[in-house]
């Protein structure tokens, strides 16, 4: 250790407070030190703010730990620096022309890292862990859109985190489950995310955050793991409150048995090694990680959760109806219009309209009329893409939010309706993550995906400080508000919900019917043994997967 930290580390000790260490004197350089239980580390700062970045969480996940649970990172002797990030996990290339391309800057199959903002003066301050989008297969911390500095400056210590992508993250296999006690595979990423909350758990006070206050946050994937870690018994007890940005609760495949027309979850890993021409995991351990992304991606492998009995216990639906997910106040929501051509989920193309009607009733039979009248052919296309978005995100949104009114939590059920006029011009009112700008406060263009409608509107800046100043109050105390801003009342019986336009805007019933009718048209597929939660099938592009 340099006799910097020799002389800070005994006060620590003395003080009984590791949030001490954040506060001694900075180095010669200038730049603050910090110790922590797994080493000392040497950040950056700008004005009141500290960061601290490139963090390890647990042992890189490779060779012989490729498909492991992760490990636990190793200590260091002397002072880390923590000035950079670190490498993103491995992920395919993206087009170019994608609203989403916006690769990170390096990427690594060591890649288990996460970054910390703090006040400069932060003591016991309220925690915010960050999970980033990219449909668990593209995505990292270190993007600047994520720069957690807006959070901080609001008294937040702000966390973002690296977890494992695509099939290095999300494979399960026969022969992973034989190599372990438990029998079970898959579910890495989730587990790398809930290794990286227990080290926020034993390190946050070095950085004057409160381990008692922790709130998960996440968007379009990182809802998706927000929910997973609402529903597994292993995160419970590590955070308090989570905000939820368009998430949803389709079925996932189960780990060993086929299930609501999904095949096993082993299966599907058996087939994708089978399309490599990989004879086991033995030999495809020894297959590069970036070759490996890529070609997985083209043969049609989706990352996502597995039903293992464990980690995940049941469908997250049943979870929820049951009351066994984690007893905590939720801040949920999604956007208006997640889908469009441009902008949703790989939408390229607008889908026939042609006997609109007709196959509606095919397809939702009873409650063909009630569909048609919340999404009417009048509306051309836009009521396809509204009624798409609404059957993934706005009704899995609502049904959390219910579930936890239901168990007398919390719950703040909200939509983002705002418009600005470069996002109009291209039809892409609040599209799918549009309000990421807004929720982070990064809102120029060197902060966004090169192919981003770039915010021109002006009440940009008003809106984003009030999505800010909810969601920092949220995470505080567990309700979204103060400041001179409406009232955001909970759910509760009376469906309240806040829409975000061109002022934050409290209401009731978020869209008469909408969730009735997807609730149960999800409730008939369950009990037909079929999939819920998806596209619906006129829509001629991809759907039912998360940024």
């Amino acid at each position: 250790m340099s006799s910097l930290v020799n002389r800070i580390w005994p006060a620590c000790v003395l003080a009984l407070s590791l949030t001490a260490c954040l506060h001694a004197p900075a180095d010669a350089s200038g730049e603050p030190e910090v110790t922590t239980p797994a080493g000392s580390l040497r950040g950056s700062q700008s004005g009141a703010i500290r960061s601290f970045k490139g963090i390890p969480y647990a042992a890189a996940p490779v060779g012989d730990l490729r498909w492991k649970a992760p490990q636990p990172a190793p200590r260091w002797t002397g002072v880390r620096e923590a000035q950079d990030f670190g490498p993103g996990c491995m992920q395919p290339p993206v087009p170019a022309q994608s609203l989403y391309n916006d690769p990170p800057a390096a990427t690594s199959e060591d890649c288990l890292s996460l970054n910390v903002w703090a006040p400069q003066a932060a003591d016991k301050a309220p925690v915010i862990v960050w999970l980033h989008g990219g449909s668990l297969r593209i995505g990292a911390s270190s993007l600047p859109l994520y720069d957690g500095s807006h959070y901080a400056e609001r008294g937040t210590v702000f966390v973002s985190v690296n977890y494992r992508l695509g099939a290095l993250g999300w494979m399960a296999h026969e022969e992973l489950g034989e190599e372990t006690p438990s029998g079970l595979s898959g579910n890495y990423g989730l587990l790398d995310q809930i290794a990286a909350l227990e080290w926020v758990r034993d390190n946050i006070a070095a950085f004057g955050g409160d381990p008692a206050n922790v709130t998960i946050m996440g968007e379009s994937a990182g809802a998706l793991s927000t929910t997973y870690l609402l529903v597994s018994p292993l995160a419970r007890g590590l955070f308090g409150k989570a905000i939820v940005q368009s998430t949803n609760v389709r079925n996932f495949p189960a780990l060993r048995e086929p299930s609501y027309g999904l095949p096993s979850a082993e299966k599907i890993g058996a087939d994708l090694l089978a399309t490599l021409g990989v004879a086991d995991i033995a030999e495809a351990r020894k297959l590069d990680a970036q070759s490996l992304t890529n070609r997985s991606t083209l043969a049609g492998f989706v990352p996502q959760g597995t039903i293992d009995g464990t980690v995940l216990p049941r469908q997250l639906v049943d979870s929820f109806d049951a009351g066994e997910q984690a007893r905590v106040p939720v801040l949920v929501g999604y956007n208006a219009h997640e889908f469009r051509p441009q902008g949703s989920l790989g939408n390229r193309s607008a889908p026939s309209m042609a006997n609109y009607g007709a196959q509606i009733d095919e397809i939702y039979r009873d409650l063909g009329p009630e569909f048609l009248r919340i999404y009417p052919a009048s509306k051309g296309v836009d009521a396809l893409f509204d009624a798409t978005s609404d059957a993934i995100f706005g009704w899995s949104g609502e049904r959390i939010a219910r579930s936890q009114q239901a168990l007398g939590l919390d719950a703040y059920l909200y939509v983002f309706d705002y418009c600005y006029p470069s996002a109009e011009a291209r039809e892409l009112c609040a599209f799918h993550a549009s309000e990421l700008p807004f929720t982070f406060g990064n809102m120029d263009a060197d902060a966004l995906p090169a192919m981003w409608p770039v915010p021109d509107g002006p009440s940009d800046r008003a809106v984003s400080e009030a999505m800010l100043d909810y969601w920092t109050s949220f995470a505080a105390s567990g309700h979204p508000g103060g400041g001179g801003l409406p009232a955001w009342s909970a759910y509760d019986t009376q469906q309240n919900f806040m829409r975000f336009a061109d002022e934050p805007q409290p209401g009731r019933d978020m869209v008469p019917g909408m969730f009735e009718l997807h609730e149960e048209f999800a409730r008939r597929q369950r009990a037909l043994g079929k999939s819920w939660g998806g596209a619906i099938e006129l829509a001629a592009a991809e759907a039912g997967q998360d940024r």
